[in-house]
């Protein structure tokens, strides 16, 4: 169909699109969403504690991060941490690190500051009463935050979270830049090749589209139990 928008190159490359590219983006989502949640429970915690150097640091990284552009983040540790880490063990060369990896470790560093914030929140806006009754019953500081508190916390932060979690799942179209293969990386080979770059930007970006819109419809719902539960 020259000239026209052909369905048929859409339809040949779903295979290597999802089997492949999804996958890798799907992927790299959950993995940087259990280790930005891991943590940034544990950047949460420093900033809550009363020893202040750890909440100095705690909130020097997350304010540092979040006012550097994600894709510089991605840049900066997939170029310049292999240099470092060849000077640190005096190498000859530059130590390779795995794009795979390299983005993992990237996403779960910056989005551990957004985590930490909305897990920060969430510990705050219990009433103190329920700190109290669990120190009331002889329970200790970590205890009382890993029984009574962060139970009730992940309640009122769980909306909040997966609305994160789709917002990084958007982001990681971003190792785009690193030649990866991820569903916009895949959607871009295919344009390249075939010289259809129309059919597969508008299909690449109709399918973050409508899984964005499904997952946000799922979190107003879950929204909306939440609320009627309390």
């Amino acid at each position: 169909m020259p000239g026209g928008f052909d369905f048929q190159v859409i339809y040949n490359a779903l295979p290597y699109l999802f089997l492949d590219g999804m996958r890798f983006t799907l992927t790299l989502t959950l993995v940087a969403t259990l280790g930005g949640i891991v943590f940034g429970t544990l950047l949460a915690l420093m900033r809550l504690s009363r020893f202040r150097l750890l909440g100095i640091f705690a909130a020097t990284y997350v304010n540092l991060l979040r006012a550097t552009p994600l894709v510089l983040v991605i840049f900066w540790f997939y170029f310049l941490v292999p240099v470092l880490v060849q000077w640190m063990m005096g190498a000859r060369s530059p130590v390779r690190i795995d794009p795979f990896w390299s983005s993992v470790v990237t996403f779960t560093l910056f989005e551990a500051c957004y985590f930490c914030e909305i897990i920060r929140s969430g510990i705050q806006s219990l009433p103190k009463g329920q700190a109290l009754a669990g120190a009331a019953l002889g329970m200790t500081a970590r205890q009382n935050m890993a029984y009574v508190v962060l139970p009730q916390a992940l309640r009122n932060m769980l909306p909040l979270m997966l609305t994160q979690t789709i917002v990084l799942f958007q982001d990681t179209s971003l190792v785009y830049v690193l030649s990866i293969t991820d569903f916009l990386g895949a959607a871009a080979k295919i344009a390249q090749r075939d010289g259809r770059l129309l059919e597969m930007y508008v299909f690449a970006a109709l399918v973050y589209f409508v899984i964005s819109l499904f997952a946000s419809q799922a979190v107003r719902l879950l929204q909306k139990r939440i609320a009627i539960i309390r």
